[in-house]
C-alpha cells in the first residue's frame, strides 16, 4: 500500500465520529451464523455488505440472504458488493440451503435480496418466488420480506413477486434525484419509484419499503422531496442510514450526519405518513425489520 493511500485511510478513520463505531454483538452469535453460512455455502448481504449491526440482528433470530451468487451485473459506486466480472451459474439447490439454514438457526423474520442479475431473462424473479416456497415449506411460521433490483422497471417480473405475498417488498431508491447518476449506475430515480408503485397496483395489501443513505452531498431539503416522491407512490416504510466509504475504490463520505439530524428526518418522515421509519447512522435496509 502506498503512502498516501495509508494516509488517506488514517485521514477517514480519524474524521469518523463516534456514534459510528458500533458494538459488534455478542462474539457467539456472529459465530454461529458465520459458521451455518460457511457450511451451507449461501450467502448473506449482511456478511458481503459488512452490515454494522449483524451481531444485533442475528441475536434477535432475523437475517438478510443474498441469492444468485455473490457478483452483481450493476457497478454502484457505493456497495460493497463484488462487481466486475461474470456472476456464478444458479445453484439448484440454494432455496433449500436458505431454508433448512432458516429452520437451523429458527429465524422467525428474514429478507431475502438478491446481486442485480440482468443476465437472467427475468432477472431473477422467479428465483426469488422459488426461494420464498422452498422456505415455507420448511419454517412456515418465518415471515418473508423481499428487497429487489428494479429489473429495469419491467411489470413482470416485480408481478410475479408480488403474487407470492411477501410480508413487504422493499426497494431502496438509495439516494436523491441529483446524484442518481454518479451513485447508482445502471439505476434511475423515476425507475425505482415504478417498481414501488406497481407492487401496490398489483397488490395493495402488501407493505412497500424503501432506503436511503445519507452522506454523498444531499441537501436537508432534498430528502425531505424524495420522502415526498416515496409516499407519493404509497410507499409504507422507510429507513434512513449513513453511507459509510467500504474503501479507497468507493465514493468518498461527503458529511457524517448526526444523531440529531437523522430523528429530525423521522419526525418528518412519519409526519408525511410513513408507517414505519428507522432513522439513524447505524440503520440500514433490514435494521428492525421484524418490527
Amino acid at each position: 500500500m502506498t503512502s498516501s493511500k495509508q494516509a488517506s485511510i488514517k485521514s477517514e478513520i480519524t474524521a469518523m465520529p463516534a456514534w459510528l463505531r458500533p458494538g459488534i454483538g455478542k462474539a457467539s452469535e456472529l459465530s454461529t451464523v458465520q459458521r451455518i453460512i460457511k457450511q451451507r455455502q449461501i450467502h448473506t448481504i449482511c456478511e458481503e455488505g459488512r452490515c454494522p449491526n449483524r451481531g444485533e440482528c442475528y441475536s434477535q433470530k432475523t437475517a438478510s440472504f443474498l441469492l444468485m451468487g455473490p457478483t452483481c451485473t450493476r457497478s454502484c459506486a457505493f456497495c460493497q458488493v463484488d462487481k466486475g466480472h461474470a456472476p456464478m451459474p444458479l445453484d439448484p439447490e440454494e432455496p433449500e440451503k436458505v431454508a433448512r439454514a432458516i429452520q437451523l438457526l429458527g429465524l422467525r423474520y428474514v429478507v431475502l435480496t438478491s446481486v442485480a442479475r440482468d443476465d437472467l431473462p427475468d432477472g431473477g424473479a422467479s428465483w426469488f418466488v422459488k426461494t420464498m416456497e422452498t422456505i415455507r415449506q420448511f419454517n412456515p411460521e418465518t415471515k418473508i420480506e423481499v428487497l429487489t433490483p428494479d429489473f429495469y422497471g419491467k411489470t413482470e417480473p416485480i408481478e410475479i413477486i408480488t403474487l407470492a405475498k411477501p410480508a413487504c417488498y422493499n426497494h431502496n431508491i438509495e439516494t436523491v434525484r441529483r446524484l442518481q447518476a454518479p451513485v447508482r449506475r445502471g439505476a434511475k430515480y423515476n425507475r425505482s419509484l415504478k417498481v414501488l408503485k406497481l407492487v401496490k397496483q398489483i397488490d395493495s395489501t402488501i407493505p412497500t419499503k424503501s432506503g436511503l443513505m445519507l452522506g454523498h452531498g444531499e441537501t436537508a431539503e432534498e430528502v425531505i422531496e424524495t420522502m415526498k416522491d416515496l409516499r407519493n407512490v404509497e410507499c409504507d416504510r422507510l429507513t434512513i442510514g449513513q453511507y459509510m466509504r467500504p474503501s479507497l475504490e468507493h465514493l468518498p463520505v461527503q458529511k457524517y450526519w448526526t444523531p440529531e439530524e437523522f430523528e429530525e428526518l423521522a419526525t418528518i418522515a412519519r409526519d408525511l405518513g410513513f408507517s414505519h421509519v428507522r432513522s439513524g447512522p447505524l440503520v440500514r435496509s433490514s435494521y428492525h425489520a421484524n418490527v
